[in-house]
């Protein structure tokens, strides 16, 4: 399937890109593009290196070939100083929160706007009780980390993400170990912030049913490679055996259920050897 997202409506363009751990190949001359304004997901199994595209994106890892432009910058030939501004541009939604453990709710908030602006502690406050009431926690703000729910947390994270008004979110793994109503209110918010605040999203999750209600396009990665790619709608009638085996989450196809091994019935009537 050919890419539909336009190279000039892109926030994000990766091209040709590269990436191992040691011996193993993350990316093999993957490109994609990350459209501005819209939700894209980027899925795949465990392993498939979602939440390393996250960090090369940001600039945290290197590629080995290839390059990484967001908002027409190239991100591995920033200077220090650049990158760490192009950075304030982008928040970041991390799978556990991150939050820090000996601020306070509004503390935690008010951190990168202490950290990165010269604003007075007025304005800052107003900004504070601004953002926790967009996700409904404003009435918190004296609680600490360790009294919030996980729901709570991961939506403290969020107020905290968007603090410094950002053009881009990186959502890792946002809706992992929440409940129903939890998972609820965070698609909600993800979806009416990216519409209202004029986000560009980018989600990284193996959740099929709820990342792809909101997702506008979708890339699923397997192998090092872009596996499928397009709308919900493209992705849920793809070709691919292998891209409807993890859409469905069928337990068996092209990865197969049994691990290699010898016949079954020979292994069965063998000498008893254990190896």
């Amino acid at each position: 399937m050919d890419n539909s997202v336009s190279s000039q409506n892109s926030l994000v363009s990766v091209r040709n890109l590269s990436f191992s751990r040691g011996d193993k190949k993350i990316f093999d001359g993957i490109s994609l593009d990350i459209e501005r304004g819209k939700i894209t997901a980027i899925m795949g199994p465990s392993g498939t290196g979602k939440t390393t595209l996250l960090k090369l994106i940001g600039g945290q890892l290197y590629p080995e070939q290839g390059s990484i432009t967001v908002d027409g910058q190239n991100v591995h030939q920033l200077r220090r100083t650049d990158l760490y501004n192009l950075r304030k541009r982008m928040g970041m939604l991390f799978q556990s929160g991150a939050l820090l453990t000996d601020m306070s709710v509004y503390d935690n908030v008010a951190f990168p706007l202490r950290e990165h602006t010269h604003l007075p502690e007025s304005m800052i406050r107003t900004l504070v009780l601004m953002k926790l009431q967009a996700v409904g926690l404003r009435g918190a703000r004296n609680l600490m980390p360790n009294e919030l729910s996980g729901g709570m947390a991961r939506r403290i994270a969020l107020a905290r993400a968007i603090a410094l008004d950002p053009m881009m979110i990186l959502y890792d793994e946002p809706f992992t170990g929440q409940d129903p109503i939890s998972m609820g209110v965070l698609v909600h918010l993800i979806k009416a912030f990216n519409n209202i605040l004029g986000l560009t999203s980018i989600i990284v999750s193996h959740d099929v049913h709820d990342t792809s209600a909101i997702a506008d396009y979708i890339y699923v990665l397997s192998g090092g490679k872009i596996a499928g790619q397009g709308t919900p709608k493209e992705i849920q009638q793809s070709e691919s055996e292998w891209v409807q085996q993890f859409m469905t989450g069928a337990a068996d196809g092209p990865v197969h259920f049994h691990y290699p091994a010898k016949d079954y019935v020979d292994d069965l009537l063998s000498s008893g050897k254990r190896y």
